[in-house]
């Protein structure tokens, strides 16, 4: 059975690819030969690194894919990934040449409501050392971030989040306008 996911693509520094834009159009690419298929792929914006100042702007995406893979499976695949265009996972947060984030499988909570629950609600202190040792679905922070909502809406619009019940649309209506204003089409 084919399942149906949305990921986050993300660079700000250059990767074996080139420069971000040309990572994330190399990654999707490598997505499709490794078996994904591609429903939809969003626009590409120019966003400022976060927290502001801490690097280079990033050259934000989302895409939309189908398939076979189990949740873990699509994880370690992105993982799989990054690491062919050089990411190493040494600092949270640090600038990069590719991030691939699972955002969502379909409108699955994993591992469970109280788990993600206790990542959505971890202090900025916490999450800036802490890791989740296992899938938390969907992304605990996709709802508070204009650098993926912004593509996200571009290609999936009314998808609704499996705890809120917000759909993106209302997701990004309810963030503040500053958390927006920097973000612009490529």
């Amino acid at each position: 059975m084919d399942t149906l996911s949305y990921v986050a693509l993300g660079g700000n520094i250059p990767s074996i690819a080139g420069s971000p834009g040309d990572s994330l159009t190399s990654a999707l690419c490598r997505l499709e030969e490794l078996g994904f298929s591609l429903v939809a792929v969003s626009r590409f914006w120019r966003t400022p690194a976060v927290p502001e100042g801490s690097g280079p702007d990033y050259v934000n995406a989302c895409c939309k894919m189908r398939s076979g893979l189990q949740f873990d499976e699509i994880l370690a695949t992105l993982h799989k990934v990054e690491s062919e265009f050089g990411r190493q996972r040494d600092a949270r947060w640090a600038s990069r040449g590719l991030d691939l984030d699972l955002l969502a499988v379909e409108e699955r909570v994993c591992p469970d409501l109280d788990t993600w629950t206790r990542w959505r609600n971890l202090p900025i202190e916490s999450q800036m050392r802490e890791a989740p040792e296992e899938l938390i679905l969907p992304h605990p922070r996709l709802q508070d971030r204009g650098f993926v909502l912004i593509p996200l809406a571009d290609i999936a619009p009314l998808w609704r989040h499996p705890v809120s019940g917000m759909s993106v649309m209302e997701m990004l209506a309810a963030l503040p306008e500053a958390e927006k204003a920097a973000i612009e089409p490529l």
